[in-house]
């Protein structure tokens, strides 16, 4: 056990590392508007509470990045279907560009570090380790 904690810490470590890096080095949107574009692009409309539940936020903060993102016109509301005091949050086909971009941003950096630091065969290696990484992200959550 000892030695999958010291495991665990290092990759947390290399991981947060490497998002630092990777987010120091390419021109992209702040972190907390990324995080919220990309939770409604992946689970679809939801209100700003649900939203602020998801990042583990305060609902003050979810809701200034909401108001940033909607005069940007990255997102949008509507009313709720249930609920009329509620407001859903949805993403417009400009806020989803603008997340490609971003995502397209850092994955050029992130390309572009991997043929300039690693040999064929540690690139090799490093494509079965991000198998092994997915393998544990989808275990984690089971």
């Amino acid at each position: 056990m000892e030695q999958s904690r010291q495991l665990a810490e290092d990759l947390r470590a290399a991981v947060g590392h490497l998002v630092r890096s990777t987010k120091h080095n390419s021109a992209t949107m702040p972190a907390a508007e990324a995080a919220i574009l990309g939770l409604l692009y992946r689970d679809g409309p939801q209100t700003i509470a649900e939203l602020a539940q998801a990042r583990g936020v305060r609902h003050q903060s979810a809701a200034r990045t909401v108001k940033e993102l909607t005069q940007a016109g990255l997102i949008a509301t509507r009313p709720h279907p249930t609920d009329g005091r509620k407001l859903l949050v949805h993403v417009t086909p400009a806020g989803r560009a603008a997340l490609e971009q971003d995502r397209h941003a850092r994955a050029d950096v992130l390309a572009d570090a991997i043929d300039k630091a690693l040999t064929a065969c540690e690139r090799d290696q490093l494509r079965r380790g991000v198998e092994l990484l997915v393998r544990l992200g989808t275990q984690m959550r089971s």
